[in-house]
C-alpha cells in the first residue's frame, strides 16, 4: 500500500517541552487523531548526524556523518533517494545542512535556495540559511511545495525551537515559547494535511539542556517526541521505536520497502 508522507522534523524540540507546550498538538492526540511517543535520539545529540541518521536510519558512528562541520554529500541512501529511484516525487523546506547532505555541497544560495530539478534526491526545494528564519514562514514554504508539486515526501524542517534554545536555554520562556509558537504554526496547515489523508510523522532531531546546547548524553538532551497522524497508524499506547526506524518506517508507508521489524508493525495497522 502507498501513500504520501510528510516528515516534520522540529529542530532541538525536547520531548518534556512537547508534552508541556505544544496545546495544539495534544488536542489532537486527546481527540485520538495523533499519538505522541518519546524517542530516545542517537549519539552525538547533534543536528546534523541527527538529520542523517532520520533519513537514512543509519547512526552517526557509522555514517561519518560524526558532527556538524562536516560539510559533504551523505554517502548513504536516504528517503529522498529510494522515493525519486522509485518514481516518486521529492520536496523539502529545511535548513540548508538538509541540501548540503543530499543535493549539492556546499550550499550556494543564489543556485540552491529555490530548487526545482527532478534528477536531484531532493527534486523541489526552498532552504533556508539563517536560524531565525520565522518557523510560520517555513510552514508556508512547505505548504506552497505542498500544493506546487504534490510531492510524494515532503519534510518540513524549521529551526526557531533549537535557535530559542542555544539563546536562552532549556529552562527559559524563550525557550517553552518557541515551541509553543510552532504548535500554533502547526494547528494552520495539519487540518488541512489531515483531510489531505497524509500520513504524517513529527518529530526532532535532539533536545536541549541548561547550558543552551546539546550534544551529549542528558535526557533532556536525548528525549524527543514522535508524534503520529494518520489513518495507516495503529496508535498503540506505547512504542520503543528507535530513532533510526523513522526512515524503514517512512518507506514503509511510502510503498517502498515492506519492514518486519516489530516496533514499526506494532505502529502499523495491517493491511490486505
Amino acid at each position: 500500500m502507498r501513500d504520501k508522507v510528510i516528515l516534520v522534523v522540529l529542530d532541538g524540540l525536547a520531548y518534556e517541552t512537547a508534552r508541556s507546550c505544544m496545546g495544539f498538538m495534544h488536542a489532537l492526540t486527546e481527540q485520538g487523531i495523533a499519538r505522541l511517543y518519546k524517542l530516545e535520539c542517537e549519539l552525538p545529540s547533534l543536528s546534523r548526524p541527527l538529520y542523517e541518521t532520520i533519513l537514512t536510519g543509519v547512526t552517526p558512528a557509522l555514517s561519518g556523518i560524526s558532527h556538524n562541520n562536516i560539510t559533504r554529500n551523505s554517502n548513504q541512501r536516504s528517503i529522498f533517494h529510494r522515493a525519486r529511484d522509485a518514481g516518486m516525487v521529492t520536496a523539502a523546506a529545511a535548513y540548508h545542512w538538509i541540501s548540503e547532505l543530499y543535493n549539492r555541497t556546499p550550499y550556494d544560495a543564489v543556485r540552491d535556495r529555490f530548487t526545482d530539478d527532478p534528477e536531484l534526491p531532493i527534486q523541489h526545494g526552498c532552504f533556508y540559511h539563517l536560524d531565525h528564519y520565522p518557523d510560520d514562514h517555513l510552514m508556508l514554504d512547505g505548504e506552497w511545495l505542498r500544493r506546487k508539486h504534490d510531492p510524494d515526501f515532503l519534510l518540513i524542517h524549521p529551526m526557531n525551537i533549537d535557535d530559542a534554545g542555544h539563546k536562552e536555554g532549556l529552562d527559559s520562556s524563550r525557550y517553552r515559547n518557541a515551541a509553543r509558537m510552532t504548535d500554533v504554526a502547526l494547528s494552520h496547515h495539519l487540518p488541512e494535511w489531515i483531510r489531505a489523508g497524509y500520513q504524517i510523522l513529527i518529530t526532532a532531531d535532539h533536545g536541549m539542556n541548561n547550558d543552551c546546547s546539546h550534544g551529549g548524553t542528558l535526557a533532556e538532551e536525548r528525549e524527543v517526541p514522535l508524534f503520529t497522524i494518520g489513518g495507516r497508524f495503529s496508535q498503540v499506547e506505547h512504542s520503543a521505536l528507535r530513532q533510526t526506524e523513522i526512515c524503514p518506517l517512512a518507506l514503509e508507508l511510502l510503498g517502498i520497502q515492506r519492514s518486519e521489524n516489530p516496533e514499526i508493525r506494532a505502529l502499523l495497522k495491517e493491511t490486505p
